[in-house]
């Protein structure tokens, strides 16, 4: 295995933004790349989709099932749904849940 220094994995993971993606660079596997993240102190690229997950949310929040807002986002349902609890799990603490139902 080829090894990533600490300052090139930084550069790689602005350009790249995915264990996998910078795996894939050097034949090596997302995990062996977490694990160098972690030996180095870099934390992994934080909220990458933390636009669309709040298009996710707020479509919810309106009333739009979980399965159209998966259809007109184009992901599955799982990955909709997990968007929909973690929130759910955020919101625990402030008293606001959303109500997860599948219409």
């Amino acid at each position: 295995m080829q090894k990533i220094s600490k300052s090139q994995l930084e550069k790689l993971q602005k350009k790249y933004h995915s264990d996998s993606e910078i795996g894939a660079l050097f034949g090596i596997s997302r995990q062996a790349v977490h694990q160098i993240r972690k030996k180095h102190g870099i934390p992994p690229v934080q909220n990458k989709h933390s636009d669309r997950n709040q298009e996710i949310i707020q479509l919810y929040r309106k009333g739009i099932p979980g399965t159209k807002i998966a259809k007109m986002l184009k992901l599955s349902k799982t990955h909709t749904y997990r968007v929909i609890s973690a929130e759910n799990h955020k919101s625990d603490n402030q008293n606001s849940t959303l109500q997860v139902s599948d219409e």
